[in-house]
């Protein structure tokens, strides 16, 4: 049957748009577009704390924990070049530099909570994310067929 596999999704600004393997392979496709500029793990949590308000390099940093110095100003260049930041650098020393959503970045909050919520519900639900190959698997969880790694009931 023509169609199966495939999900119909209505946007109110859009055209309807049909989701599938060919769908997912147009150069046109907002998802491919969207993930183009925030697909990185990193990018997406330095969005998520420029929601946040106006934060400092520092600030950035200490947030995100593991990031390097060289990968986090990386991700704030690539940010800055798609216009969904501004980095202000005050004439002081030591120098101060200050990252700021533009109002084309606070659009992407609504992915962004999107996001959270669907992260919170599974975490609420237990599931944990299989760990890579190589990682040994924490003790009490069991794996399902799909790969999702899910701790018993009692825990």
């Amino acid at each position: 049957m023509a169609g199966q596999g495939k999900r119909l999704v209505r946007f109110s600004y859009h055209q309807e748009v049909r989701y599938g393997q060919a769908a997912m392979n147009r150069p046109e496709c907002g998802v491919e577009r969207t993930l183009a500029v925030i697909g990185g793990k990193w990018t997406t949590l330095i969005l998520r704390e420029l929601l946040g308000g106006t934060r400092r390099f520092s600030e950035l940093r200490r947030a995100l924990g593991r990031v390097s110095s060289k990968t986090l100003t990386e991700r704030l260049r690539h940010l800055e070049a798609e216009a969904l930041l501004t980095r202000t650098v005050y004439p002081e020393v030591p120098p101060r530099v200050e990252y700021t959503l533009t109002a084309r970045g606070e659009s992407l909050g609504a992915i962004i909570t999107a996001m959270a919520h669907w992260g919170s519900d599974e975490i609420i639900r237990g599931v944990v994310p299989s760990p890579p190959s190589g990682e040994a698997v924490t003790p009490g969880l069991t794996q399902s067929a799909a790969g999702v790694t899910e701790a018993p009931e009692s825990i």
